[in-house]
């Protein structure tokens, strides 16, 4: 259950970090009642105000309430980064040691990402991502988002 509670907090935060959008509760009366604020508690107002409401639904398909009838749909990035990095933290951490090699390619491919800003920023930031031996693929996944958004 903890788990479940932290990848989901994983993946709405990370969503927000994402380059192609906004943040991480689309469009919709929600989002632009708690426009400009940060954090868990004012995402999930958001989306439960534009779930209840039906509203997100209504604009998308009006074009109003700040949506866009012709955009994109951008999830499931940050579930790709992090079940890629479950699966290649060794590697991971041996190739942002050293500031090149496959698994940051492969990140900055699935984010769209520039190669060498997604390897510079790793390298840099090495201390930080990996503070300690234990780290977890969900904290690594929320710290790797964190520098790149920086």
């Amino acid at each position: 259950m903890k788990k479940s509670l932290i990848l989901a907090l994983v993946c709405s935060v990370a969503f927000a970090y994402n380059a192609n959008a906004h943040d991480s509760t689309g469009c919709g009366l929600g989002s632009m009642a708690w426009r400009g604020q940060s954090g868990v508690l004012p995402q999930v107002a958001a989306v439960t105000t534009n779930g209840t409401f039906g509203n997100q639904t209504f604009g998308i398909s009006s074009g109003t309430s700040g949506c866009d009838p012709n955009g994109r749909i951008t999830g499931g990035t940050q579930k790709m980064v992090l079940s890629f990095l479950e699966n290649n933290m060794e590697q991971f951490a041996m190739d942002a040691a050293a500031g090149e090699g496959e698994t940051l390619t492969t990140l900055a491919g699935i984010m769209h990402m520039d190669e060498k800003y997604v390897s510079e920023k790793t390298y840099q930031n090495f201390a930080y991502l990996f503070s300690d031996e234990n780290v977890d693929a969900v904290d690594l996944t929320l710290k790797f988002y964190e520098i790149m958004k920086a």
